[in-house]
């Protein structure tokens, strides 16, 4: 399995297993979590899912559509689910406000290449690059004004309550409400060449094709990157918490800004932060991996900045390290041919401690 291909696998399996499942036995393929519900997908295409009612907790309603192809993707807003079928339909349940009544846009709803869930809505991306939206409208559930922007998009991003939209010329495109990144028509001028997205709750951050960054959303929360601006050069990868930016650059060092506890205050590991290869957000805390293979965290201990466990339990050397993270809690792998080192900490309850459940199924993969 090459790096990539395990990288995906184990991300989604550690933000699934660990996370969600806790101490249960049950081993998914994939699917999608939030704080209310929980939803795995059998090898056999079976979905199952547990938590709050009338939250995605139950799906009984819609197990028969769900029935009529295999599962692709499975997207959560805070308290519904959306699924794309393998005929690029799109299955939703859970709460009607939050998303999890799509009858309205239903017959638009074709060609699903992508979704994308905000905390109140969901926003579909077809093979024409336009862009369904349905939910809360303040949470970005209405696009109709947008309609003739929405055109050649090509990837999409959301925040809690808002999105945005990669478009196929780099420009960006967004929505919903403006407190939570919505409005980004004071940087429209400098949103060019854009190739990817990242959110805290409240911000966005663009990364643009010659390394650049721009911000925009809730000043605290990263929207403002004016006191870093002058360090946001080839930027190679974008990540976030709740509330803070991290900046991985060329030379293998970080640049952060944002809420302070969440991350957004780096000094104490800052010299320490060389040779970074990989970066991975909690909500409130980061992890990166060197070229050596030791990690460093920080922001909030409680969600995952403990770096002396990790110390303690990664004396992995110069490996390919691989990381994962969950609400609460990270994991770092060895994907070698030899014996595999799996080490997680954080918040026990999110995947914060490895059991041999946890190991036989890393094995499988």
């Amino acid at each position: 399995m090459d790096r990539q291909r395990f990288l995906r696998v184990f991300s989604r399996w550690f933000h699934i297993v660990f996370a969600s499942l806790r101490d249960l036995a049950i081993n998914p393929n994939t699917g999608a979590r939030r704080s209310n519900f929980f939803v795995w997908i059998e090898s056999n295409n079976q979905v199952v899912t547990w938590g709050k009612y009338g939250c995605g907790g139950e799906s009984w309603q819609v197990q028969e559509q769900l029935k009529r192809g295999r599962v692709r993707q499975v997207s959560a807003s805070a308290e519904a689910f959306a699924a794309i079928l393998e005929d690029e339909t799109v299955v939703t349940w859970g709460n009607d406000t939050g998303g999890g009544d799509s009858s309205g846009v239903q017959d638009q709803l074709r060609s699903v290449q992508e979704i994308c869930g905000s905390e109140e809505a969901f926003a579909a991306r077809l093979a024409d690059g336009s862009v369904v939206t349905w939910g809360a409208a303040d949470a970005g559930g209405d696009s109709s004004l947008l309609r003739s922007e929405l055109r050649g998009v090509k990837h999409l991003a959301a925040s809690q309550r808002a999105f945005a939209a990669i478009l196929e010329d780099g420009g960006v495109v967004t929505w919903g409400n403006p407190e939570y990144g919505g409005d980004s028509s004071a940087v429209r001028e400098e949103l060019i060449n854009v190739r990817g997205i990242c959110s805290t709750e409240d911000a966005f951050a663009a990364l643009l094709a010659d390394g650049g960054v721009v911000t925009w959303g809730e000043e605290e929360d990263g929207g403002d990157s004016s006191e870093v601006q002058d360090q946001l050069h080839e930027v190679q990868e974008l990540c976030g918490t709740w509330g803070t930016f991290a900046a991985l650059l060329a030379e293998g060092s970080v640049v952060t800004w944002g809420f302070p506890l969440y991350g957004g205050d780096s000094s104490e590991v800052s010299e320490r932060l060389k040779e970074v290869k990989q970066l991975a957000a909690s909500q409130q805390a980061f992890a990166a991996v060197r070229a050596d293979g030791q990690v460093i965290t920080w922001g909030t201990p409680a969600f995952g900045a403990t770096s002396n466990v990790a110390d303690e339990g990664l004396g992995l050397g110069a490996v390919d390290v691989v990381l994962a993270a969950s609400e609460r809690a990270f994991a770092a792998v060895t994907p070698s041919r030899g014996a595999t080192c799996l080490v997680a900490w954080g918040d026990v309850s999110y995947g914060g401690a490895v059991t041999e459940a946890m190991l036989d199924e890393l094995e499988r993969l």
